[in-house]
């Protein structure tokens, strides 16, 4: 249910264009707030469109997170645009399989870059606005894996999730004095593009044979979240219902990463 808990707050979201950024950029602009959303996807234009058809306060704003440049630009063009920015949600992030062998140094940097770095270069960025306000909210999108699980083939993505949690607690701990929260969201599996993409490249010949054994080991409903499930967790995080929370990892995930064994008890 909708509330006007972040009316009249300014919220920038990277990586909106699609999957839990989008469902983040929605669920926040329904609870009242105005919104930034930024990406390199060329999917974008028609993201931002939509929402502005559904009645909702939005700005698209070109970002390569991994950038400095781009970022600087990016957040100029927002505080430009809305006046200010009260919440960052550090949601952009990419995911290519592969063992510590195989991957490559490539694959590895682009994790690294988009991941890790992105999200210092946009919390850099946005910082000064903030401590500015005495006041503000940063949320970062980290994942149960590499903090408290790994499958085989996510050595890069399992390293740059369990980073992105500890620069959640050091960031919090030096922008406490100025009355800013800095919190993490740990997904399981959310039904996304990156979740079909995981598939794919999992069994190419039956992605949806992966899909459906991921949903059968969810123990809450036998399935994936969804991307406004995501949103609305973000949008408390985002909030100053939220306001004694910091440096906290808050795991979403249908219970997915509560068996001890997937046979004993079965």
């Amino acid at each position: 249910m909708a509330t006007d808990e972040l009316t009249g707050k300014v919220v920038l979201v990277t990586g909106a264009a699609m999957g839990n950024g989008l469902g983040i950029a929605r669920v926040v602009a329904q609870h009242g707030a105005k919104v930034a959303l930024a990406d390199i996807s060329p999917k974008l234009p028609d993201t931002v469109a939509a929402l502005k058809l559904d009645g909702f306060d939005v700005f698209g704003v070109k970002m390569d997170v991994a950038d400095t440049a781009s970022v600087t630009a990016a957040v100029k063009a927002v505080i430009d645009h809305f006046g200010t920015i009260d919440g960052l949600m550090n949601n952009a992030g990419v995911i290519k399989l592969g063992s510590l062998l195989e991957t490559t140094d490539e694959q590895r940097d682009l994790q690294f870059d988009i991941n890790i770095k992105g999200v210092w270069n946009v919390t850099k960025a946005v910082l000064p606005t903030l401590i500015a306000k005495q006041a503000g909210h940063i949320c970062n999108m980290s994942s149960v894996t590499g903090v408290k699980v790994a499958d085989p083939g996510e050595c890069a993505y399992a390293t740059t999730k369990a980073a992105i949690m500890g620069f959640t607690r050091a960031v919090a701990r030096e922008v406490a004095e100025y009355g800013i929260t800095a919190n993490a969201i740990l997904p399981g599996y959310v039904q996304t593009p990156m979740a079909d993409q995981i598939a794919r490249e999992s069994t190419p010949d039956d992605p949806a044979a992966t899909t459906h054994g991921i949903a059968d080991a969810v123990p809450l409903q036998k399935r994936l979240a969804t991307i406004d499930e995501i949103g609305e967790l973000a949008s408390f995080l985002l909030s100053d219902r939220a306001s004694y929370i910091t440096a906290t990892p808050v795991v979403i995930d249908g219970g997915s990463t509560l068996p001890e064994t997937v046979s004993v008890g079965a």
